[in-house]
């Protein structure tokens, strides 16, 4: 992986997030402090059939073992843990934990103008499964990049698309 200092600069920024909720969401939020004995989730973020729960860091893995038991109780949602990270770097990996990530570049984006966040993975069956069905999964981590993620020197480059190694 070859970076430029700009890309250091975008790659290692802090970041912080807006919590919205709504009674939805304090339900679920309850549901999983009960559900995981006690580890308080930093914010939940409800898109179509996702429902990503933010964690602390130390509470993770311990989290984590009750995803198999949530995700048999809501059968109807598909239900995800997430790292909060504050530097965006981590936090893209956080999104695709089980996935070998091959690179990660800073692309513009001929027709826009924009810049992209553009993850490369080495077999297609893995961008199959960061994509998601449809792209529904791809779709909602760069929703929660527009509308929950604050960038602190507010520089917001943010589409990320997922693409196969050549």
């Amino acid at each position: 992986m070859f970076y430029t200092i700009a890309d250091d600069l975008i790659f290692y920024q802090l970041l912080s997030f807006i919590k919205k909720y709504k009674n939805f969401e304090l339900k679920l939020r309850e549901y999983f402090y009960s559900r995981t004995d006690g580890i308080c989730p930093e914010f939940i973020v409800v898109i179509n059939q996702f429902i990503f729960f933010f964690v602390k860091k130390e509470n993770y893995f311990c989290a984590k073992r009750y995803l198999d038991a949530m995700r048999r109780e809501i059968r109807e949602r598909k239900i995800l843990i997430i790292r909060t990270e504050r530097i965006l770097m981590n936090l893209l990996f956080s999104f695709f934990p089980d996935l070998n990530i091959d690179n990660i570049r800073i692309e513009s984006d001929n027709e826009s103008g924009r810049r992209i966040i553009s993850i490369y993975f080495l077999f297609y069956k893995e961008r199959g499964i960061a994509i998601g069905r449809n792209g529904d999964y791809i779709k909602a981590v760069n929703e929660i990049f527009k509308n929950y993620v604050v960038f602190e020197n507010k520089y917001t480059p943010l589409q990320v698309t997922c693409k196969f190694k050549e």
